[in-house]
């Protein structure tokens, strides 16, 4: 059958036979958060994310790119695109294809040029089929869970510029190309143990068009061959990146030594050396090499800074030096940072208050170009910082301070002085006095964490003494455990864009109704645990927003179930603990936590019947919470999908059901506590399903017979506690594989003979 373009109203449409090999492919996929709610007319190429021909029709784009609160999931079906053989340009990034590889169906989709894979959490081995993609420009495979060897059919990609194979990655054995192969390639990010042979060399050697080097990970540092070849290329690059490569002080002055005489000339914007073994002397050496150099990366090396160094940084835009060790004298006139510097990174680097107390003449001239300064985890404890930054920048976007020893309160006028602070993180120090209502008068503040301190004060007065002349930006609230106290007000809701409400660990008390979140249509991440705080909502309230966290553990929701979480559908991470919710759990909620994919805590209410076994397939790596309950009879399979699953003091009564599965489900749960429940008879025979156990807790049951051999395949076992049941005989000698096992308590049973060694 043959299929042409249709034409409506003279415009060319996407053909039949593609659309549905679309909707095949849709199909093959889970989309909770509707990115493919479009593809439901009947033209295809207005579809989101497909591009088509404009004089054919054929699809030559799908772009199905994700993002962090916005992606795809599911097993793809890559064979549901073979008839799109007009397709140029498929990109699946940052999505969240777990368990998945990438098919070998890939290698039919011959008129690629543009592949991206990255962030996807493919699985498996990079299959060898790639190489039948001859007009392929672009290749990025980073940052998936891919092992095994690159195959060498990818030396027949002959138009290949960009290739990517970063991050996470497991990659081994020999790097499998040859001098003349990917002759074009002009960027190369390679990550992974590799054989650093010979024949590697020569073909890096021999990219002559390369500009982009990056070999984060690779252990050039021991291959004084490998070296040559990097310093070979160093003059015609413009970015080169070495980080955690076992670099010495003496490899660095190899590699550029050479070309100091051509500093100015040199190519080089972009530098990264860091994670390596790196001192002072390189940093001295490197700050006089290159007028050109704009970023620069020297973090977790070796570098302690004092007095006697002057480095230069004309050029510089960005430079971090986060991990290292900075002495008190550094800012006191000694580092001429040039009139570019727009981002400075200081994190952990034992910074104390005397470090910012002299002003510099090159420091106030230049650092007006400041728009973002990092100086998390320090030794910072006084008001001496925010005068420097008050002093030395107006133009600050991005500000952190957290996790350092600041005491007081935070200084007055530090609105005017920071009006143009769009990002503030003051978290985890020990900042008093009650919290400034005038952070809510930086109108282009879209983010605010102030969590950890010892801040005190109404809440109502906060909100409402400040003008919010930001709200249709401000994103981020984040007072969390502070001493907080009062009401949370109906005129919150004037903070409409926020998508962040971080309000745990305080004082606060009263109700809050559908009323006060009525406008958080945007809002994904509500946190409001540990509060003496009462949610009441009217019966079927369909709330506007669609959360990802939510965290109301010690708030009274009860005693019914709340109903309204039927309608969150983007929810991975639940905590309702301790919030005084009595009875039976429906049914529609179990099928909805199968997609929660970090955390689910429902400890310590009144919940009371079973379980039902339902036919779910909840995410691998969900922690779950279930204790201190009601709940009773047979414990459900699909919890065994969890990375930890704590049933303790409920009334099950059964474990049977639970272990013995032929499909394997259990295969990453690490820690399994059924104790203090009414668990009775034989344990049964068939622990190898849960072979990953590292913590197992059976005590205070009813079990009695055998401990079974089985158990002794719990080879990463290192606590197992099984005390006060009826278990009789000896234990089994199988549990000598146990040998990482330290904590072993088989008290108050009837067990004889030795412990097996």
């Amino acid at each position: 059958m043959l299929y042409d373009a249709g034409l409506i109203h003279g415009e060319v449409t996407c053909l039949e036979n593609e659309r549905q090999a679309l909707l095949r492919f849709k199909q093959s996929i889970a989309d909770p958060w509707d990115m493919l709610s479009t593809w439901r007319d009947d033209d295809c190429c207005k579809w989101q994310g497909i591009t088509c021909s404009n004089q054919t029709g054929h699809v030559l784009r799908l772009h199905l790119r994700g993002s962090y609160s916005h992606f795809l999931s599911g097993q793809p079906n890559i064979s549901t695109l073979i008839d799109l053989q007009n397709l140029q340009h498929l990109d699946l990034s940052s999505n969240s294809f777990l368990d998945s590889n990438i098919s070998q169906h890939i290698g039919l989709l011959t008129k690629l040029r543009h592949l991206n894979l990255s962030y996807s959490e493919f699985g498996g081995s990079i299959p060898y089929q790639l190489g039948k993609l001859t007009h392929l420009q672009y290749l990025d495979l980073s940052y998936n869970d891919l092992d095994g060897v690159i195959p060498y059919q990818l030396k027949h990609l002959r138009q290949l510029q960009y290739l990517c194979l970063q991050g996470y990655l497991e990659l081994s054995g020999a790097i499998p190309f040859q001098s003349g192969d990917l002759p074009l390639l002009h960027t190369l990010k390679l990550h992974g143990d590799f054989v650093l042979e010979s024949k590697g060399v020569e073909w890096v050697s021999n990219l002559s068009f390369l500009n982009t080097l990056d070999f984060t990970s690779m252990s050039v540092g021991n291959s004084h061959q490998w070296l040559q070849m990097i310093r070979k290329h160093i003059p015609n690059l413009t970015e080169l990146r070495l980080s955690d490569c076992s670099l010495s002080d003496n490899d660095v002055q190899f590699l550029f030594d050479i070309h100091s005489n051509y500093s100015s000339t040199t190519s080089l914007t972009i530098l990264d050396f860091s994670n390596n073994l790196l001192t002072s002397s390189t940093f001295q050496l490197l700050s006089n090499f290159s007028d050109n150099l704009r970023e620069l990366y020297l973090s977790h090396n070796s570098i302690v800074l004092s007095h006697s160094h002057y480095p230069n940084f004309l050029s510089l835009v960005s430079l971090d030096l986060s991990y290292n060790n900075l002495t008190s004298l550094v800012f006191q006139g000694n580092f001429n940072f040039g009139s570019h510097l727009e981002m400075l990174y200081l994190s952990n680097c034992s910074l104390t208050d005397t470090s910012f107390l002299v002003s510099s003449t090159s420091i106030v001239n230049s650092s007006s170009s400041l728009v973002s300064v990092d100086l998390y985890s320090n030794l910072l404890t006084s008001s001496n910082i925010f005068h420097w930054i008050f002093n030395f920048t107006a133009n600050l976007h991005t500000l952190s301070l957290g996790y350092n020893l600041l005491e007081g309160p935070v200084p007055l006028g530090f609105d005017k002085a920071m009006k143009s602070l769009e990002y503030l993180d003051l978290s985890h120090n020990n900042l008093q006095g009650e919290i400034p209502h005038f952070f809510g008068n930086i109108c282009t503040l879209q983010s605010l964490d102030l969590s950890y301190n010892n801040l005190s004060g109404d809440f109502s007065r906060f909100i409402q003494n400040s003008s919010w002349c930001n709200r249709h930006i401000f994103q981020e609230l984040s007072l969390s455990y502070n001493q907080i106290t009062g009401v949370i007000p109906k005129s919150i809701r004037v903070l409409s864009e926020l998508e962040y409400m971080f309000l745990e660990g305080n004082f606060l008390k009263g109700e809050i109704t559908e009323s006060h979140l009525t406008n958080f249509s945007k809002l994904k991440y509500l946190i409001l645990s540990h509060n003496s705080l009462s949610l009441k909502f009217v019966p079927r309230w369909i709330p506007p927003f669609q959360l990802i966290y939510l965290r109301l553990a010690s708030c009274k929701l009860g005693p019914n179930f709340p109903s309204w979480l039927q309608t969150q559908n983007h929810l991975s991470y639940l905590d309702i603990s301790d919030a005084g919710i009595h009875g039976y759990i429906p049914e529609w909620f179990w099928y909805k936590i199968q997609f929660l994919e970090f955390y689910l805590n429902m400890s310590h209410n009144n919940f009371t019947g079973a379980i039902p076994n339902l036919p779910l397939r909840s995410q691998h790596g969900i922690s779950t919470d279930l204790s201190s309950n009601q709940f009773e009879g047979v414990i459900p399979s699909f919890l065994l999908h969890s990375s930890s699953l704590i049933l303790s003091e409920n009334k099950f009564s059964n474990v049977s059901s639970l272990l013995c599965q032929e499909n394997n489900i259990g295969r990453n749960l690490g820690t399994l506590d059924l104790s203090n429940n009414q668990l009775k008879g034989s344990l049964p025979n068939c622990w190898k399903s849960v072979s990953s156990l590292l913590f197992l807790d059976l005590s205070n049951n009813n079990l009695t017979g055998k401990i079974p051999p089985s158990m002794g395949s719990l080879v990463k076992l290192e606590a197992l506690v099984l005390r006060s049941n009826g278990f009789i005989g000896k234990l089994p000698s199988s549990l000598k594989n146990c040998t990482s096992l330290f904590l072993l308590d088989v008290s108050e049973n009837l067990l004889s003979g030795p412990i097996p060694s």
